[in-house]
């Protein structure tokens, strides 16, 4: 079960007892001395490391360098999903957690042949992977800094707004900088505004401006509460929202980078409906295509196929089965509603179609979902070009 600096190995070649005799539950560091001690211990097996299967917890990158290291070497790798050990040892009653039953718990999914091997995505996908993630993040982040921000004018400036509608933007940003409150800027001198508004957006503001802004903090309802600690915040919080808009830019470009070298994107960059981060969000979450054999695994694996509960004469509600990752859900959702606010998109002509059928306009929309899933994988497993026609022929009145 890797861990951030230590891990622990569950290797398999004959009996549950067998192995356990030969090497017990230990620990190692993430370094190289810790892998060649891995490696002699594992020695200790007298097996062919190509006889040895080796089960690992999927922990994010925590197990990388460990599971490519026992690669090179040879050995067979089962990456397993922590639910599937969870069921696995509540199938048994084992209820107890600790490492040592963690791996021996896995050491019996792998002599059960019951483990399913996790899928290990190309360093391709891992590429996408980390530049998405990172751009949800930061613009989870950048959202919460301009919610942060708002909430801070409202009691030190109430009276910005009528000024700078959003507090947010470059030029306010800059404004908030200097004066924080509505007591710095009455003690501000209108020329000393001016100047600083004319070196950021000469063409929009003028004297007027500045002037309309000291005279606002001089009219100013702002409770005076703390000023000083609010105002250092606030500066904190702009000078971090700046940053995290300047790395996102970074990360854009090199998405976009990434993008016009794959070619296996090109055909889904060209439907109207998806913008250059879906499609870069449906190549990090769908993963290597190659794997699936029929569409309808690409449904399920997006968790966009429908789960039915039923027993004798009940019959539950059917939903969407929703596993997988919610992100590549949210974007499915987003397109779906800008197909059908666009009057020419073959997206939209087939949800009005399935609507003026009598179909209820969410279930509607999960089908457009699910529709654009379809039509994206398709054109990455086969690198085609985008047809209009193919997804919905307009009426013939």
């Amino acid at each position: 079960m890797p861990g951030c600096r230590q891990h622990s190995v569950n290797a398999c070649s004959g009996t549950f007892e067998e192995f356990f005799a030969a090497i017990n539950t230990s620990q190692f560091s993430n370094d190289a001395a810790g892998f060649e001690w891995l490696f002699t211990h594992l020695d200790l097996l007298k097996t062919p490391p190509a006889q040895i299967l080796i089960g690992l917890e999927a922990t994010s990158r925590y197990g990388e360098n460990v599971y490519h290291a026992l690669v090179k070497r040879g050995y067979r790798l089962c990456l397993l999903h922590p639910g599937q050990i969870h069921a696995f040892a509540q199938q048994r009653g084992l209820r107890a957690k600790t490492d040592r039953l963690d791996a021996m718990t896995i050491a019996r999914a792998l002599l059960s042949g019951e483990a399913r091997f996790g899928y290990v995505p190309s360093e391709h996908i891992i590429t996408y992977r980390e530049l998405v993630r990172l751009q949800q993040q930061l613009t989870e982040e950048e959202v919460r800094y301009k919610n942060e921000i708002h909430a801070l004018v409202v009691v030190l400036f109430p009276e910005f707004s009528q000024v700078f509608a959003d507090p947010s933007k470059p030029t306010a940003l800059a404004v908030l900088k200097a004066y924080p409150s509505a007591q710095a800027m009455r003690e501000a001198r209108p020329e000393d505004v001016y100047w600083l508004l004319h070196e950021l957006c000469p063409r929009h503001y003028g004297r007027k401006t500045a002037a309309k802004l000291v005279q606002l903090a001089q009219m100013s309802v702002s409770s005076a509460q703390a000023v000083a600690a609010r105002s250092s915040c606030l500066r904190i919080l702009c000078d971090q929202l700046q940053h995290t808009q300047r790395n996102l830019s970074l990360l854009e470009e090199e998405i976009d980078r990434l993008l016009d070298q794959d070619p296996k994107s090109q055909g889904v960059l060209s439907i109207p409906e998806l913008g250059p981060m879906t499609v870069a969000v449906l190549r990090a979450e769908l993963g290597d295509l190659d794997r699936f054999t029929r569409m309808d695994q690409v449904v399920a694996y997006a968790g966009m196929d429908l789960q039915v509960r039923q027993s004798g004469k009940w019959k539950g509600q059917t939903k969407l089965s929703k596993r997988g990752s919610g992100h590549l859900r949210r974007i499915l959702y987003l397109a779906a509603l800008r197909s059908i606010r666009l009057p020419t998109s073959p997206f939209g002509i087939y949800y009005h179609r399935l609507v003026d059928r009598g179909m209820k306009k969410g279930m509607a929309v999960i089908a457009v979902m699910r529709k654009l899933l379809i039509v994206a994988a398709h054109l990455i497993q086969t690198q085609e070009d985008y047809d209009a026609s193919k997804v919905a022929r307009p009426a013939v009145s």
